[in-house]
Parts: structure tokens; C-alpha cells; sequence
């Protein structure tokens, strides 16, 4: 086969210049959401082993970290809180005492401009590490409901500007939807964990936030690895209740859910770039068996292609300097 008989693709990759002109997909730094792990107290800063550069951080340490986020060009926060106490119906989500409803005021007073989201959940707040009420050795979903609820009325209520449900109750993103418009936070969107999997690559996070279950485990209520079509019909239930913004959990192993839910909804769409896969790469990267920064830019590229709007990563302020580097 002569030259003239094949095409030359190559010659679209010749030159940096081209390479950059003609580059598909564009990561940006106002797509990122950075997650924040939360306590009450001053001054602390806890590494959280398993995932490098990531800490528990108290509520002042949490402004400085939202301003140098924002100084990046990563606009938006996810919060995480870590209670004092925990009890076994997670009374603690709700309090306007802890540590989350605690930094969204304090985040908003000093960087009013940085968009605050909040995880509502009740894993990190009870003592059996479960997402919701246990009765007898099943997680009640309907009783569940209520306190989920109350837990985003109380984030709205210290200022928060989206709630995140992450728990996978049915009908979670309907209640939180009634009990906002009931207080009066009818302008509060609610961005559902729709399509969210029961996976291993959690393992970091719930040493970050203390919320390992005790006894058993979530697929009960999370998705298993294996399903497909069942995350489509996830993510329309979340819609049919109300959600303003939907999410696929993890991102790096569901990058097909990513790519079917982005074409088939017309619907803003999160990806969660999780702990495991954030920690793997670190882990490779210390260890000197890959470049951390392609690999970490190359599978936030890959969620970004697969159809993400928006990127939940750890990654996000380091992510966010490469970008403005070039």
C-alpha cells in the first residue's frame, strides 16, 4: 500500500500548536468540586493516610482551603462532616452545631462567592455506619426519609447553595425536594447521587470519614457493579422527584453509565472521581510506577469525554494549576 492509499492522520499530530487547536475535550477548572472532610475545633489538620494531600480539617483550616480553591479557579466545595458523637439514628446530621452546617456559614461569610454543596447523609453520624435507620438487621428506607429531610433543611439553613442526597433511599430526592420548598429554600437545587455503586473503591473515604458499616454491607441499597440499565431508570426516578443535577458513583469504572446517562438526559451531569481512585493513583505515583500528574489529568480527561459537566475530585486545586500552567 503506497502513501497516497491510506489516510495520514498522524498529520494532524505533528505539531503541539495543531495538537492544541484541534483538542476535543477541555478540562476545566470551574467544572471541578472539591471535597472537604470537616470537624469542629480550630487548628486541625489530620492526614488521612490512604489518600496523600487530603486531610481532616477543622473549620478554619476548611476557609483557607475553599479560598485557595477559589484562587485556583475551582469555584465549588463539597462538604463531608465528621461529628463529635455518633448515635444510632445519626441525630447529629441535622444540628446546627456541626461541623458542616458550622463551615457553609463560615465558608460563605469569608468567600461568599465560593458555591457550597453539602453531602446529606446519616453514614458519617451513626453508630452502626449505615446509611439510614436500622430496624432489626434491613436499613428502613421510609423512616430514613424524614431525618434526610431535616438534614438538607438544616444545610440551607446555615447558607449551604445545593444539597447533595447520598444515602440511596427511594424517594430521598423527593422528600428533601418537599422539606426545602416547606422551609422556604424552594431556590435550592438538589444534586442526587442517582446512579450510585456499591464499590471498593470507597475503601479510602470511609477511613476518611469514619462511616465503614459495623455490620454487613450496602449493597442493599447501592447499586451492584454488574447493573447497567438499572442506573438509567436511578437516574429517571431522580428526576421524576426533582433533582436539578444528577451523578454517577464512581467514575472511573462506570465511564459507560456516564457516556449512556449524558445521552439519553438532557440534565446536568456530575461525575464522582472517588477516594480509591484518587488514592490508587497517588499510591502508583509515590511508588514511582507512573507519572501522577498524566495519569490523574488523563482519567479526569477520560470522565470529561465520557460526558461529565461537572467532576467531583480530590484532585481539583492540583488539577486545577496544570490547567493554568498550559
Amino acid at each position: 500500500m503506497t502513501s497516497d492509499q491510506y489516510p495520514h492522520l498522524r498529520r494532524l499530530r505533528r505539531n503541539a500548536t495543531l495538537r492544541d487547536m484541534l483538542n476535543e475535550n477541555r478540562l476545566a477548572a470551574s467544572e471541578f468540586i472539591y471535597p472537604m472532610f470537616v470537624v469542629n475545633g480550630s487548628g486541625v489538620r489530620t492526614p488521612i493516610e490512604p489518600m496523600p494531600g487530603i486531610d481532616q480539617i477543622s473549620l478554619d483550616i476548611a476557609v483557607e482551603e475553599a479560598q485557595r480553591a477559589m484562587e485556583a479557579g475551582v469555584k465549588s466545595v463539597l462538604l463531608f462532616g465528621i461529628p463529635d458523637e455518633k448515635d444510632a439514628t445519626g441525630s447529629g446530621a441535622s444540628s446546627p452545631d456541626e461541623a458542616v452546617q458550622r463551615a457553609v456559614q463560615a465558608i460563605k461569610k469569608a468567600s461568599p462567592e465560593t458555591y457550597v454543596i453539602t453531602d446529606v447523609c446519616l453514614c458519617e453520624y451513626t453508630d452502626h455506619g449505615h446509611c439510614g435507620i436500622i430496624n432489626g438487621n434491613d436499613v428502613d428506607n421510609d423512616a430514613t426519609l424524614p431525618l434526610l429531610a431535616q438534614t438538607a433543611v438544616s444545610h440551607a439553613d446555615a447558607g449551604a447553595d445545593m444539597v447533595a442526597p447520598s444515602a440511596m433511599m427511594d424517594g430521598q430526592v423527593a422528600a428533601i425536594r418537599a422539606g426545602l420548598n416547606e422551609a422556604g429554600f424552594s431556590d435550592t437545587p438538589v444534586m442526587g447521587y442517582s446512579a450510585k455503586y456499591a464499590s471498593a473503591f470507597y475503601g479510602p473515604f470511609r477511613i476518611a470519614a469514619d462511616s465503614a458499616p459495623q455490620f454487613g454491607d450496602r449493597r442493599a441499597y447501592q447499586m451492584a457493579p454488574n447493573q447497567g440499565r438499572e442506573a438509567m431508570r436511578e437516574v429517571e426516578a431522580d428526576l421524576d422527584e426533582g433533582a436539578d443535577i444528577i451523578m454517577v458513583k464512581p467514575a472511573l469504572a462506570y465511564l459507560d453509565v456516564i457516556k449512556e446517562a449524558s445521552m439519553r438526559f438532557d440534565t446536568p451531569l456530575a461525575a464522582y472521581n472517588v477516594s480509591g481512585e484518587y488514592s490508587m493513583i497517588a499510591a502508583a505515583g509515590q511508588a514511582g510506577w507512573l507519572d501522577r500528574e498524566r495519569a490523574m489529568m488523563e482519567v479526569l480527561t477520560s470522565i470529561k469525554r465520557a460526558g461529565a459537566d461537572l467532576i467531583i475530585t480530590y484532585s481539583a486545586i492540583e488539577a486545577a494549576e496544570i490547567i493554568a500552567k498550559g
